[in-house]
């Protein structure tokens, strides 16, 4: 009987690993990755720096394909994930002054509530979560209003990089600025 069992867990196992090894459908929304010094993982194979970066984002990237994307496709006043698919993550490896708030090292969701003149960024605890789907204000660690800025130029694909001083947001015809310090 002791063998049965064995057989069973053993098949099912066997079943499962096969079952999970199969690759997913192409994502209409890639996964992309931004550090903070840019481009550090480069850097630190080149030997050019040691250590840890102080920051990443780590989100999906949906493309506008002629939609209308503020205010129709992501609403205003609303929690909005940020990117597509996954939230989108920020992990800081040193503590940060993130728009004038102290902001302790970690991994955080980063969600958003846009408006047309300003953008709420949110920084959750709840990380591994999907979409803000089941956004919780209760997990929030952070709550940071940025000026939105209109730019003459279309941005396809929602786009975050971080510059000397900040976190670069830009999306369709807008731009956010995230003072960063650390």
């Amino acid at each position: 009987m002791k063998y049965l069992a064995l057989i069973v867990v053993l098949a099912l196992s066997i079943d499962f690993t096969i079952a999970q090894s199969k690759p997913t459908d192409l994502d209409k929304s890639p996964l992309d990755v931004s550090y903070f010094p840019a481009n550090f993982p480069v850097l630190k194979m080149k030997g050019q720096t040691v250590g840890e970066p102080l920051a990443r984002i780590i989100y999906s990237r949906p493309q506008k394909k002629g939609r209308m994307i503020f205010g129709e496709e992501v609403k205003y006043n609303e929690v909005w994930r940020l990117g597509a698919n996954e939230s989108t993550e920020l992990e800081l490896f040193k503590h940060a002054t993130i728009a004038g708030k102290r902001v302790a090292k970690g991994r955080y969701s980063l969600f958003c509530i846009p408006s047309e003149n300003k953008w709420t960024l949110i920084l959750s605890k709840d990380i591994f979560s999907w979409g803000s789907f089941s956004y919780n204000a209760a997990k929030d660690a952070a709550r940071i209003e940025v000026p939105v800025q209109k730019i003459n130029e279309d941005v396809e694909a929602l786009t975050m990089y971080f510059d000397s001083d900040s976190l670069e947001i830009l999306w369709d015809n807008m731009k956010v600025d995230v003072p960063l310090i650390f």
